[in-house]
């Protein structure tokens, strides 16, 4: 009987313990500003209906669009692929809810903050012809971790992670998908798809040609497959470091080297290579498009190369 009550009574007082818990994590204003301060600048529902984003820091604007599923930065009105990437990992940061907890709420305190709409930096995302989202950015705080934001209608200030500052500050080419096969950024495109593919280049003609699960290869005898198979990868995956809008695609400079690869779906690709220029970089063509890559020394090593580089040691 004594043993009972004993059990009663610890269970009574571990019932007790746990609601004054429960309580506490309820009416604690500590975990109830930490709740509080949780934010979102965007709907996530909208991101996928997001078709346009303007950055206005001031010193540059940098315009991206969405077109038949593919983002585009517009420059000097000329449309150059844009990391897809990229571009929704910036929009996730708006439509990610995390902690921008309310540092003021007055227009007073704007100048303050760096907030005002004539010096701070200004980000508007659109959608179905409407605008989602325009905000302002301003200054970081004391520890250099965070900056001010307000939205551009609003005079509340709210402070938060300045991950996104990379990007307003960065360059427009930043944001290019500069990979002379943009597709293979999805991962749309690969080795598996390719069944020949020809180099031209300083008076060497290089053809691969597909075997079964191996390759055959022109002018080797014993051809190393690993390191075939990595350059074939490399040449789709191979990306310049700028576009340039000064040469032409009909460029006869552009003829120097060439790379044609026939895919199994019946498409074939060429890229036309000119010589290297005083400061050793060289300019890039692919069929079916208009842009021309600027590529650095290194780039074109890895896609010009010997029939000896694919001999087996």
């Amino acid at each position: 009987m004594i043993y009972k009550k004993k059990v009663i009574c610890l269970s009574s007082l571990i019932a007790v313990l746990a609601l004054l818990y429960a309580g506490s994590l309820v009416f604690n204003p500590e975990r109830s500003n930490k709740k509080n301060a949780l934010y979102t600048w965007l709907d996530p529902k909208l991101a996928g209906k997001t078709d346009r984003i303007v950055i206005d820091s001031q010193e540059q604007k940098t315009e991206l669009f969405r077109k038949n599923d593919n983002w585009f930065v517009l420059h000097n009105g000329i449309e150059y692929p844009a990391r897809r990437m990229r571009v929704e990992d910036f929009i996730n940061i708006f439509t990610s809810r995390s902690a921008w907890p309310v540092r003021a709420s007055g227009a007073s305190s704007h100048g303050k903050f760096g907030l005002d709409s004539g010096t701070s930096s200004r980000i508007t995302i659109y959608g179905e012809n409407s605008v989602y989202l325009d905000i302002l950015t301003g200054d970081d705080d004391k520890t250099g971790r965070e900056i001010y934001v307000r939205r551009f209608s609003n005079d509340e200030v709210r402070s938060g992670d300045n991950t996104f500052v990379s990007y307003i500050n960065g360059t427009e080419t930043s944001w290019y998908n500069l990979k002379f096969f943009p597709e293979s950024e999805n991962g749309k495109i690969s080795l598996q798809d390719v069944q020949r593919l020809s180099l031209y280049n300083e008076g060497e003609t290089v053809i691969f040609t597909r075997a079964n699960r191996s390759w055959e290869v022109s002018g080797v005898n014993n051809p190393d497959m690993k390191s075939i198979e990595d350059y074939i990868d490399i040449v789709l995956n191979s990306e310049g470091d700028d576009f340039l809008d000064s040469v032409s695609s009909s460029d006869p400079g552009l003829n120097h080297s060439r790379i044609v690869i026939e895919f199994g779906n019946g498409k074939i690709s060429t890229i036309r290579v000119s010589a290297a220029d005083e400061v050793n970089r060289r300019f890039a063509h692919v069929s079916g498009s208009n842009y021309i890559y600027a590529i650095p020394l290194w780039v074109s090593f890895r896609i010009l190369k010997s029939a000896a580089s694919f001999e087996k040691q």
